[in-house]
Order: C-alpha cells, then sequence, then structure tokens
C-alpha cells in the first residue's frame, strides 16, 4: 500500500487531539503512515498534549503554524511531507477503523483524486447529542450528502478528504485567502481542472459537535459569510440549499415587522416557519432531552447561517490568489 502524511491542523483543541491522533495510529492501514500536527497558538494545554503524544510515537511530529488558521495550517503540514497520499483530519473529530485503508482503495479503484464520506456528528452531553441530530438530518442542514448520507459518486464536495498528492499540487494547495469554506473551494478547483471528487458512505468520520449555542452560532455565522466569500469567487456555484436560510432569515424578519407594523395577518409566515422547527424538532430528536433542545439549536443554525452570508462584506472575497 502507498505511503500516507495524516495533515492536521491544531488549535485549542486539548479535549479532543489525543483521541483524533489515536483514531490515526491504530488504523489497520498496511503502508506507513506519517502523522503532521500544525499547531497554532494554542490558549489551553493543546501543545503540551501533543508534545507528549510526539514523544510517544516517532509517526507524529509537528509544524509550527503562527497564524492559527486552517488554510496556512494545512499547507505547512503538506509542505512537510513528500507521501503520494494525503489524508486530510481535524482534530475535533476521529477516523473509523479501516478509514485509510478503505479511502486509499476507493481513490486506486474510482481513479478520484479526492475521497471522502460521512460527517458523522456524535454528541457526549444532551446538548451535544441534539446539535448531532441536527447535523445529519435534511431539516437541520439540507441535502449535503457528507451530512446526511446518500449513493457513492462523483460530488461537488466531502467532509475532509484523502487526496493524491498530484491533484494537492496541482491546484496550488488550499488558498490561504478562505478562513472557512476551504475544503468546498479546494473542491471546485480539482473539479475546474478535470478531477473527481468522489463520495463513498462507507468512510465514517466521527465529528464532535460544538458545546454551547453561543458556539454553534458562532461557527454557523462563520459558515454563511465564508460560503457567500465562495460564491463571489467562483461565480455559479450558489443552489437553493445554499439560499434556503438568507431567504429564511429575510421572510421571518419582514414578516415579524409587517405584522407588527401592518397587520397581525402578516405574522403568518414566521409562525409557519415556527411551526416548521417544531415539528422538524419532533421528527429529528430521539429523546425528550433532544426535542426541548432542538427548536434553539435548529433556530440557531438557520438564522446564523443566513444572517452571515447576508451580512458578509464583499471585503472578505480575497483577490484571486490560486488558479483556476
Amino acid at each position: 500500500m502507498p505511503a500516507v502524511a495524516v495533515v492536521m491542523p491544531v488549535l485549542n483543541e486539548e479535549n479532543y487531539l489525543e483521541a483524533a491522533v489515536l483514531a490515526i495510529l491504530s488504523q489497520d492501514y498496511a503502508g506507513p503512515i506519517q502523522v503532521v500536527l500544525a499547531l497554532g497558538p494554542s490558549a489551553d494545554r493543546t501543545n503540551e498534549v501533543a508534545a507528549r503524544i510526539i514523544a510517544g510515537d516517532s509517526r507524529v511530529s509537528s509544524v509550527q503554524n503562527p497564524t492559527g488558521r486552517t488554510p496556512e495550517g494545512l499547507n505547512a503540514a503538506l509542505a512537510a511531507t513528500t507521501q503520494e497520499i494525503v489524508v486530510r483530519v481535524d482534530a475535533h473529530s476521529e477516523l473509523s477503523d479501516g478509514y485509510i485503508r478503505l479511502a486509499v482503495e476507493t481513490l486506486q479503484r474510482t481513479g478520484a483524486d479526492n475521497v471522502g464520506g460521512i460527517m458523522g456528528a456524535r454528541g457526549v452531553t444532551n446538548f451535544e447529542r441534539a446539535v448531532a441530530a441536527a447535523m445529519t438530518s435534511p431539516l437541520g442542514v439540507g441535502s449535503a450528502s457528507f451530512h446526511t448520507g446518500g449513493q457513492e459518486g462523483p460530488a461537488e464536495t466531502v467532509y475532509l478528504g484523502v487526496f493524491k498528492r498530484s491533484a494537492l499540487e496541482r491546484v496550488g494547495g488550499y488558498d490561504p485567502a478562505f478562513t472557512r469554506a476551504q475544503d468546498w473551494e479546494m473542491n471546485h478547483r480539482i473539479r475546474a481542472t478535470g478531477g473527481t471528487v468522489w463520495f463513498n458512505p462507507e468512510l465514517f468520520v466521527t465529528y464532535r459537535p460544538r458545546p454551547s449555542v453561543g458556539k454553534l452560532a458562532k461557527q454557523y455565522f462563520e459558515y454563511g459569510r465564508w460560503r457567500r466569500v465562495v460564491s463571489r469567487r467562483h461565480e455559479g456555484t450558489i443552489n437553493y440549499r445554499y439560499l434556503a436560510p438568507p431567504f429564511t432569515v429575510i421572510g421571518v424578519a419582514s414578516s415579524l415587522i409587517l405584522g407588527a407594523v401592518v397587520s397581525p395577518i402578516l405574522f403568518v409566515p414566521a409562525l409557519v416557519y415556527a411551526l416548521f422547527i417544531l415539528i422538524a424538532s419532533a421528527r429529528i430528536g430521539k429523546s425528550l432531552g433532544e426535542f426541548v433542545s432542538l427548536p434553539l439549536i435548529l433556530l440557531t443554525m438557520h438564522m446564523t447561517w443566513g444572517i452571515g452570508f447576508l451580512t458578509s462584506p464583499k471585503s472578505l472575497a480575497p483577490a484571486v490568489t490560486l488558479r483556476p
């Protein structure tokens, strides 16, 4: 089996880093594996945990990522490796057993440039479990296959990714202009150069959701902001799934304002959305605790993504730094 480099940007992940690395090192892969941690300026004990891991296993090393930003970290880790296959992993995630072996087999079988699978949100606390339920339902995040599953085949994007190094070199690596959405943007450039991004639902990565409403709101606000940046950079890449949250924000806000100023009948659209949230919570929730938490979680995910998209300033849309 070909040698594999695993690259991982790391920032403020003291509670998750060890489990993430252990899931890599315990893979049943016949080829050699090198793990490179791109260490940002963490404010917690993350770098101490990283140092302990590195001291305990020669397969793990680190590079510095002074900015703490994901694309710079990924590019720095890539520059420190030479392997034919590159596996991108986040410190907030855990690869399933056999993930690397199956991903490499899928690359070889399909001829794709990048393969990936399911972003399997799994929570520990009641709140995290409710967020995970929302993140794996079309009622929470739309129909993206890497969230909700689907048939194996070509895709716009996949979660994380296992790449041929030649594809990464062909498109110039991750674009440092993209604080968020760098995966989608990278996969767009791979497809624009004639490459294939391949979704395999058997590839499963455990993802740990944000543990509070505030952190969830910040995450989805940034998702919306940077998806707007991608749509400015790459015209024609937006579709209804991405427009649904901003239109919902506009519709609900207009309904509330006009209902208060013009006529109570105009509250109806906002009430319809509230009913949708309650029905969605009942369908998604697997326990009373999840059902109680889900209305606020769904509202937070939809509204903050939509507000982020609507308020994304043009100054965030960078000049083209990589081609295509």
